[in-house]
């Protein structure tokens, strides 16, 4: 059976920390769920490290309601959260609530993530009235990323730490079982996370929260060129998978691959019949 929200507002109270990574496709939920994995995020960065682009905006909920149907098919144990992408729930809450639902019906995800605190409260408390669970996310917000000037830490001065705070509070209010904090001070993600009764989940917030998710690809190391300042990278798997491609071109240029193990064979009396005949 898959992680229940009930089970992490538990974990916080008992002081467990919640591991939570990414994954977009069946082959990568599969692992991350043998690895006991508790919750499993279909993140719109799928839009940067699957679909090339420079930033999660060209997502669309096609694409999300996709790749979620991938990682709910390779996931037993976990808890899949999908991520509602640009403008799939600020227009109105009457879409808003389309979308949640199609991620869930079409996707099946079990619950859905939201960028926003004070001005998305309303549209998050009206889902979660409709039986849809609510992952908020607040701090640095990819989708966003236009307005607030590039990828920076957020929460830095004593106005826009006020901000974070009371975002967090109106998420929580408005009923979010969960929150993702993403680049912000850890000291300020230490406040939030006392303060709140809910889960936070960091991201470049320090190691007070009371979970962490990292992206798939940066932690291992799918992209060696770029590390992200919060990411720790467990593997180099750019370099295995690279060196595995030469080692394959090389043995099928020599010769060497297939061999008689990769090889099928027939009965010789058909061949020699058929070459008769």
């Amino acid at each position: 059976m898959a992680t229940t929200i009930r089970q992490l507002a538990q974990m916080k109270r008992d002081g467990e920390r919640i591991p939570m990574v990414t994954a977009y496709d069946y082959t990568a939920a599969r692992i991350a769920d043998a690895a006991g994995i508790p919750i499993i995020l279909v993140g719109d960065s799928l839009g940067m490290v699957v679909l090339g682009y420079d930033s999660t905006i060209p997502v669309t909920m096609d694409d999300m309601v996709r790749h979620t149907r991938m990682v709910s098919r390779g996931s037993s144990n976990a808890l899949i959260v999908a991520d509602l992408p640009f403008m799939a729930y600020q227009v109105d809450s009457n879409e808003a609530m389309r979308n949640a639902g199609r991620l869930m019906q079409d996707g099946g995800a079990h619950t859905v993530k939201m960028e926003g605190g004070v001005a998305i409260a309303d549209t998050v408390r009206r889902i979660v009235d409709a039986g849809v669970p609510v992952m908020g996310h607040i701090g640095l917000t990819p989708q966003s990323v236009n307005a607030l000037g590039g990828y920076r830490v957020q929460g830095r001065t004593r106005a826009t730490a006020r901000r974070l705070l009371d975002d967090a509070v109106a998420v929580q209010d408005a009923g979010a079982y969960a929150v993702v904090l993403e680049c912000v001070p850890s000291q300020l993600a230490k406040v939030i996370t006392e303060r709140l009764s809910i889960p936070t989940i960091g991201i470049g917030a320090g190691p007070d929260c009371d979970g962490q998710v990292q992206v798939f690809h940066d932690m291992l190391g799918l992209f060696p060129d770029f590390l992200p300042k919060h990411a720790r990278r467990y593997a180099t798997l750019s370099d295995d998978i690279a060196g595995a491609f030469r080692r394959y071109a090389e043995d099928v240029r020599s010769g060497d691959f297939p061999a008689e193990a990769e090889s099928f064979t027939m009965n010789e009396a058909v061949l020699t019949d058929l070459l008769d005949g």
